[in-house]
């Protein structure tokens, strides 16, 4: 009940601050703080990427116990856990949410390890590279199979190495919003040895759409076996969150197809009213973290 008494209150704050502002008083998340251990590695450095800090979340209890964990990992990790470095003073409440659910035995025992953007090389690290170099649309040049390279070949064994994890597929999740959600998608395509679910939230599929032969193209021929795999999307109607139904809808068309069954290895979920922001996220994080971690 603690998990669904949480979301309570998240929905009643956000709906109550809603009704009550406008643009200058955007809804809060109603707790901000750190639930449970976060560890941070900071200045982690790769051969493919520029530095960043790496964070790792631990649930309450890991220090006393010997068992092993299974890993989720994220991206634009200064937002996941603290609401000081996220960048609008909203995280999204993993460490919170996931906390219940696990307590509930909702989930498996996890460990989340959420890498940091760097601002400057986000949209060039999590815009899909394949299915040819993209074009940089205004952007810097597209280096996203060099950052999976850094998740899969570097940050990868140093957790499997440092903590008491499970390093199977099955036991390796990865999930992001918005562009976090394209390179989500990309990771398990590229990857599905590596990770064997993905999340992927308010998925910006408008800058995948750019051609005959774009990412969304490339998706059907890539997408990993549903008897193994599973993915969730989602997407919400306000905002830039606006724009993906249409996009959304496509994908859905493309697992099917693939042999994926809604509600067993895929699900596509529609949120009324929810924008494009870390509060509505952690809003319904539980919906994701519950799929793809049982």
């Amino acid at each position: 009940m603690m998990i669904r008494s949480l979301l309570l209150m998240l929905t009643l704050a956000l709906l109550f601050s809603s009704c009550a502002s406008d643009t200058e008083n955007e809804p809060q998340n109603p707790y901000k703080g750190i639930t449970g251990t976060v560890e941070i590695h900071e200045d982690f450095e790769s051969d493919f990427v520029a530095t960043r800090n790496v964070e790792v979340w631990l649930p309450v209890g890991y220090a006393e116990e010997d068992s092993a964990y299974q890993v989720l990992y994220m991206h634009d990790g200064q937002n996941v856990f603290n609401p000081e470095t996220s960048y609008n003073g909203n995280d999204w409440m993993v460490d919170e949410v996931l906390t219940n659910l696990i307590n509930e035995n909702e989930v498996q025992k996890t460990i989340v390890v959420a890498s940091w953007n760097t601002g400057e090389t986000r949209f060039a690290e999590y815009m899909p590279q394949k299915p040819y170099d993209q074009p940089s649309l205004g952007y810097e040049d597209v280096i996203s199979d060099d950052y999976l390279k850094f998740m899969v070949q570097e940050l990868k064994p140093f957790i499997d190495q440092t903590y008491r994890t499970k390093p199977e597929a099955e036991f390796t999740s990865i999930m992001g919003s918005s562009m976090g959600g394209l390179i989500s998608l990309y990771a398990i395509l590229e990857y599905p040895d590596v990770f064997g679910a993905a999340a992927c939230l308010s998925t910006h599929w408008p800058v995948a759409d750019n051609g005959d032969n774009d990412f969304l193209s490339y998706i059907p021929s890539t997408l990993p076996d549903p008897e193994t795999h599973k993915i969730y999307f989602d997407f919400g109607t306000k905002g830039l969150d606006a724009e993906y139904e249409v996009y959304q809808n496509q994908v859905d068309e493309m697992m099917k197809k693939q042999g994926y069954i809604h509600g067993e290895n895929w699900v596509t979920k529609k949120f009324e009213g929810h924008d494009h922001k870390e509060q509505y996220w952690a809003m319904r994080v539980n919906e994701p973290l519950s799929f793809i971690l049982n």
